[in-house]
């Protein structure tokens, strides 16, 4: 049985290195055009299980060329795919992604298949949703079907890591299940309905929305965790950005992998830093996220403290 299981979307990313972003109206030439595996829900499983936990997820794909050779990829990757089904005459969710020579990414989904399955899909999963340690979910999918997954988990005495991205509206039932909630500053905003000033802050006040735990990610600042109390800072290493796209998904990856190994929230959260740092120093999403090894390495560059 699965120790982390991932509710999330699969997809084709399509990755343009571009010198800038073209303004409306405006043609910009000369991009770079590579094809990738992604989805938030992959990125996060595929992360979790280069990080030796075992995993599994729960997805859709269209029953295309793309469908099959993402769901082999996971495979490969020894991600458990036996709850990803193929969908007819709904294509496989893509991502339009654009890169800046700086690594910052701007990025628009399609979500097809991802959107075709709700509650009556994950509970055909719910014998091993009970056996898991940790729910890793994000919103590229129904609302639904994360708010079915998250009620089986933490009605068993499993974990819930809801990434609430990209931002949509949830319910307050549904906050109150996570431990911990993660977010970045675009998401905190959204929840809040306001913009961040001050990290520490934004971090308590999403705490008073009901999760057990937050986690707010700064990119290249760290990132601010609130549970009980406390509120504390881990900065980041400094690192040479090549891609910022897999960055947030290797560090959800990594804290599901801590987490289903019983390290403390206040462990696992500087662990992860170091992976999601790792990850912007290479392209693509999943070719970004990093072993073992890699994080081990990093963290002889000034860990996160």
């Amino acid at each position: 049985m699965a120790e982390v299981f991932v509710v999330g979307s699969i997809n084709q990313d399509f990755v343009l290195q571009v010198e800038r972003r073209p303004e409306p109206g405006e043609t910009v030439t000369d991009a770079e055009l590579a094809l990738f595996p992604g989805g938030k829900g992959a990125n996060q499983a595929i992360a979790a299980a280069r990080l030796e936990a075992e995993v599994a997820i729960l997805g859709r794909v269209g029953e295309d060329t793309f469908g099959a050779g993402l769901v082999k990829n996971l495979r490969d990757n020894n991600v458990d795919t036996s709850h990803v089904e193929a969908i007819r005459e709904t294509p496989t969710g893509s991502a339009f992604i654009t890169v800046t020579p700086d690594g910052e990414n701007a990025i628009v989904v399609s979500p097809g298949a991802n959107r075709r399955f709700g509650a009556d899909e994950v509970e055909a999963a719910a014998g091993e949703l009970r056996e898991a340690r940790v729910l890793v979910a994000q919103l590229e999918v129904q609302v639904e079907a994360v708010e079915a997954a998250a009620h089986i988990v933490s009605s068993n005495g499993g974990r819930f890591l809801f990434n609430t991205a990209p931002p949509r509206d949830v319910s307050e039932e549904l906050l109150q299940l996570c431990d911990p909630l993660v977010v970045n500053q675009h998401e905190a905003a959204f929840l809040l309905g306001d913009d961040i000033r001050n990290p520490e802050e934004t971090a308590r006040k999403l705490l008073d929305l009901g999760p057990s735990s937050v986690v707010v990610t700064l990119g290249a600042a760290g990132v601010v965790l609130a549970a009980g109390d406390s509120t504390r800072r881990f900065s980041a290493p400094e690192v040479e950005a090549v891609d910022t796209t897999g960055a947030g998904d290797a560090f959800v990856g990594a804290l599901a992998a801590k987490l289903a190994a019983d390290t403390p929230l206040e462990e696992a959260v500087p662990y992860a830093v170091l992976a999601g740092a790792f990850a912007v120093t290479r392209s693509g999403a999943q070719g970004s996220l990093p072993s073992p090894d890699d994080v081990e390495k990093l963290s002889g560059a000034g860990p996160a403290r």
